[in-house]
């Protein structure tokens, strides 16, 4: 089965309800342009904003989970659902729920790599200030292929890309909300080495950019194939855009340049983090 990834890069406002609308509409766009995967961005239902991730938080099997999985159920596709903030206990995490066709949570991801950075005269911000890490690798076996999951600064760190790659990921699906300092220096770089390095597609997704907003996102969701090409990619502006993904591929790119199979298992060792 061949994949059809729809890129569902929708504007967040400061209404929940409003933002679980725009994103049903670009999923119906993505289903109707015959998408079998869809990618939501990272926080698509809430403000990118500390004070907003504890407010508009749920547990898992809350508002904007049931709308995933009801979503996932009626077009009949695979849903990464973006990024939410989800309540557990006294911790907010940035996660990253995947469902099946028939609206099954099939694996979920918490946010590894916190996002804090200060960059004088540019971007600040902290993410530990509200969110709690995750400590999981997350990979998983579908009838599409095998996905690994991270989210946006996760993609700075290539050893968890490494053990993904390690654990057979063939597409790595991203939700991510670079910004106006990093993003139109470190995006496409960042996406394109991560595919390149693990010889795999590898997908982001960002909300739209709104000036207005207090955190301004770069936008221009992507996806990048194994030789570190940009398959697609879009502006900054709300949009949805479907891309053949051709599993097939991976042989011809890695029997080119073998460094998959050429790894030194004596001398790099990877960790089991689960």
């Amino acid at each position: 089965m061949g994949i059809r990834l729809g890129l569902c890069q929708t504007r967040v406002t400061r209404n929940k309800g409003e933002n679980l609308r725009l994103a049903e509409a670009a999923l119906r766009q993505a289903a109707d342009q015959g998408a079998n995967l869809a990618l939501l961005p990272e926080m698509f239902n809430c403000p990118y904003e500390n004070p907003c991730f504890p407010l508009y938080g749920e547990p898992a099997g809350g508002e904007t989970w049931q709308f995933l999985a009801a979503m996932a159920r009626e077009l009949g596709l695979y849903l990464a659902g973006g990024s939410v903030p989800e309540l557990e206990g006294d911790k907010v995490y940035n996660t990253c729920y995947l469902f099946s066709p028939q609206g099954e949570e099939l694996a979920r991801h918490r946010k590894v790599h916190l996002f804090d950075i200060d960059v004088p005269g540019g971007q600040r911000f902290k993410e530990s200030d509200t969110l709690a890490a995750g400590n999981q690798i997350t990979v998983v076996d579908t009838p599409l292929g095998t996905l690994g999951l991270a989210i946006c600064f996760d993609i700075r760190f290539a050893e968890l890309f490494r053990v993904m790659g390690d654990r057979g990921a063939q597409l790595i699906l991203v939700p991510a909300d670079f910004n106006m300092t990093t993003g139109p220096v470190h995006w496409d770089l960042a996406f394109r080495m991560r595919a390149l390095d693990q010889q795999c597609f590898v997908a982001g997704c960002s909300p739209a950019r709104d000036e207005k907003a207090s955190y301004v996102a770069y936008g221009h969701s992507l996806v990048c194939n194994p030789w570190g090409e940009i398959l697609t990619q879009l502006d900054e502006k709300p949009g949805v855009q479907v891309v053949d993904i051709d599993l097939g591929d991976l042989a011809k790119y890695r029997s080119q340049i073998p460094i998959l199979s050429g790894r030194r298992g004596d001398l790099y060792r990877t960790e089991d983090r689960t």
